[in-house]
């Protein structure tokens, strides 16, 4: 018989090297998770500052000059008419912007590869599922959230140097946190009527701070972005989900919008110092509807 002390020992002897063990796999995955999670913006860690190299985007150029349509202050696509020619281009432009190397870029051309990469993707992704009322009514997966949620933000749907993205990655993975800069929200477009505009044009570098000013002007000048009235001041979603974007409190946010926004907009804007309600319409920017 073993006494109780030699027994326990016993025990201890058996189940330690299982508790290591277990320890040292959930310590293997926590580290993994934190790896991937440091990968995209650890691709924009630096930028090539003064560097010559301009990405060419004249393709997205064209395929937005011919199928964005405008509206007074607002944009749609006419994803029904998009041509099986262009739908080639759009899959070939996209791999070009993946083949580039970040790293060879001064911050400016680094924005406007990410930016165009993500609504390219965003519009390749719609038009693989048209018709369709919603992005959100596309689920690609990519995690238990999006599965409850929808949409295609989560799953892994382009690369750089190899290293898959997902929309989120780019967004709050990259753009959000290395930029630091609110007008970001006005250069992604979600495919939705709710969301800014998507430009006629491709982002560049070398006109970037013009295109990302209008793009906030237009977005905050457009019932889509701000409805003031004389008794309450409503604002579109993105500036609950993202306050601290914005200043992190309801007098930053309008702030921020008045230094955009134009008469009589931004003398109503003067009367508020907090916010009355917020809204959004998910439904597609599709030039058919």
């Amino acid at each position: 018989m073993f006494t109780t002390s030699q027994t326990m020992r016993r025990i201890g002897a058996f189940f330690a090297p299982l508790l290591r063990r277990s320890l040292l796999c959930i310590a293997f995955l926590f580290a993994s998770h934190q790896a991937r999670a440091d990968v995209p913006a650890d691709l924009f860690a630096s930028a090539a500052n003064g560097s010559q190299v301009v990405i060419d985007h004249s393709t997205w150029d064209g395929i937005l000059g011919k199928y964005v349509k405008r509206h007074g202050g607002t944009t749609s696509f006419d994803y029904k008419s998009v041509l099986p020619e262009d739908r080639q281009r759009l899959k070939h432009y996209i791999s070009q912007l993946e083949s580039v190397d970040p790293a060879t870029l001064d911050r400016p051309e680094q924005f406007a590869l990410l930016a165009n990469l993500y609504n390219a993707k965003t519009i390749d992704i719609i038009l693989d599922h048209y018709p369709v009322a919603s992005i959100k009514d596309i689920s690609l997966g990519g995690g238990l959230v999006a599965t409850f949620t929808g949409g295609p933000w989560k799953k892994k749907v382009t690369k750089l140097r190899g290293v898959e993205l997902s929309l989120d990655d780019i967004e709050h993975g990259i753009l959000r946190p290395v930029f630091h800069d609110p007008r970001v929200h006005y250069a992604l477009n979600c495919a939705s009527i709710g969301c800014p505009n998507l430009q006629t044009e491709a982002f560049t570098g070398a006109k970037l701070e013009k295109q990302l000013d209008g793009a906030a002007r237009d977005f905050i000048n457009d019932p889509n972005g701000v409805d003031a009235s004389e008794k309450a001041l409503r604002v579109s979603e993105i500036y609950r989900w993202f306050k601290e974007d914005f200043g992190g409190a309801d007098k930053a946010v309008i702030t921020h919008l008045r230094s955009y926004a134009s008469d009589p907009l931004s003398k109503q804007l003067s009367h508020f110092e907090s916010i009355d309600g917020f809204f959004y319409n998910w439904r597609l920017n599709d030039a058919d509807h």
